[in-house]
């Protein structure tokens, strides 16, 4: 994708999954847009160590616009992100949104690229390493194993149990015999304990949470369901937890 030499002609969008947060992690078609960009709208988990490589390597400083959401703190909304998507390549320029993880995964990249198609701009979307797989990964953790888990879910738990804005069938997963990956919850995790061990499964079931987990500062706790609820007191977002046989391995 390259810009039109058109004066004022627009540039376009590239939505790019950023992986899990080490910058080795990006896809190399996500690295090359990078490297053509003009404006970067970045999320807080992208991995914004890239921009300083892209300094040292291409000599490019492209203009950054900090997009991120911080759980029960400062927050850009996304009609605002997707304004300044759309403002930004009817400039001319072209424009990177780096967001971590993998943008269809709960990370609402289909708005953005709603919103770029209806201001008529050519818009790419570029997958990433989704962290609910990647992150446990990391942590020697596999998310399926023969014998053990023939089929994993990916569940947000930014809405808790019993919420009305749940979605969630938390009882259906809880009989599923899958292993459970939550992705957001945090702060839920209390009531997603609660909510599981009501619909049968065993207080006994491994699980396995991982903070920060693709970087330095990574910790890796580990309890049965039972002890979940108590043990979600020292966990931190960003964080994805793990629940079912394969936790114990």
């Amino acid at each position: 994708m390259t810009s039109s030499e058109e004066p004022n002609a627009p540039g376009w969008v590239a939505i790019v999954g950023g992986g899990p947060g080490d910058p080795g992690l990006i896809t190399r078609r996500g690295w090359q847009l990078l490297t053509e960009a003009d404006v970067v709208v970045s999320d807080h988990l992208a991995p914004l160590a890239l921009l300083d490589e892209l300094e040292r390597t291409h000599g490019r400083t492209p203009r950054v616009i900090d997009a991120a959401k911080y759980p029960g703190g400062r927050s850009m909304p996304q009609e605002v992100i997707n304004e300044h998507l759309v403002d930004a390549a009817r400039t001319g320029a072209n424009v990177v949104r780096l967001k971590g993880g993998d943008p269809f995964v709960f990370g609402r990249g289909l708005e953005e690229v709603w919103a770029c198609a209806a201001a008529g701009l050519r818009t790419e979307v570029v997958p990433g390493v989704t962290s609910a797989i990647s992150l446990p990964a990391l942590a020697g953790v596999a998310v399926t194993q023969k014998d053990l888990a023939q089929a994993f879910t990916v569940v947000s738990g930014h809405v808790p149990p019993g919420h009305p804005d749940s979605l969630v069938d938390w009882g259906a997963l809880a009989r599923s015999g899958a292993t459970l990956v939550v992705l957001m919850g945090v702060r839920s995790m209390p009531a997603i304990a609660d909510a599981l061990l009501a619909a049968g499964l065993g207080e006994q079931t491994p699980t396995v949470t991982v903070i920060d987990g693709a970087s330095p500062e990574v910790e890796v706790i580990r309890c049965s369901l039972g002890e979940l609820g108590a043990e979600a007191s020292r966990f931190r977002p960003p964080g994805v937890t793990v629940i079912g046989a394969v936790a114990g391995l």
